[in-house]
């Protein structure tokens, strides 16, 4: 019988209390709305940016769970390629935020991050309790997977600064429910203490 592999992919960190999500930030955009989401996404993804660089240095892993737009045959490094390399509306953001070699990722079929897909799993493993979901769009995606984690007992954070929808104000109003009722932290990614949330579950 072989031995039990003791890390699951190569130089990332096979332990950690905090996950970083980043969900549906890899996306072509050009879809009805795509165009009313564009600029704040990249306005949200410049300050993903910086917050994963941080949490890289924390020791905190990233997971791109991504929207696998309906197409079971493809896989995320086909998924990158085409917005990068098809010159979408998203080329900009996913040149910012595109995925390092340590970087996990997970496919979802639907809205929540959880729905139908590994992640859960992952983050057992990975021994994560606290999550740090940023991305797009806020009033759907976002709301939905902060929805199934809430349920799973994870303590959430959702950085109102890195999250975006196609209305600003409908952004707002979502956060502060998910403040409300999923019990999430939403300051602003600025001012996030990653060492304090590590040593806080």
């Amino acid at each position: 019988m072989s031995k039990k592999s003791p890390d699951l992919h190569g130089n990332a960190p096979d332990k950690s209390t905090v996950a970083l999500l980043l969900l549906d930030v890899i996306n072509d955009l050009e879809f009805e709305g795509g165009e009313l989401l564009a600029p704040h996404a990249l306005r949200a993804a410049q300050k993903i940016k910086e917050l994963k660089r941080r949490a890289k240095l924390a020791g905190i892993p990233a997971i791109y769970v991504n929207d696998n737009f309906g197409k079971w045959r493809s896989d995320f490094k086909t998924l990158v390629a085409h917005v990068i390399d098809d010159r979408t509306r998203g080329r900009e953001i996913a040149e910012l935020l595109r995925p390092e070699d340590d970087d996990y990722f997970v496919l979802k079929p639907k809205h929540s991050g959880f729905f139908s897909t590994s992640l859960d799993l992952l983050l057992r493993r990975l021994g994560s309790e606290a999550l740090i979901l940023v991305g797009w769009a806020g009033d759907i995606c976002i709301l939905f997977s902060a929805n199934d984690a809430h349920m799973r007992e994870y303590e959430l954070v959702i950085p109102r600064d890195c999250v975006a929808s196609q209305d600003p104000e409908e952004n707002e109003r979502v956060l502060k429910l998910m403040q409300r009722v999923n019990e999430a932290n939403i300051s602003p990614s600025t001012e996030l203490d990653l060492k304090n949330l590590l040593n806080a579950v």
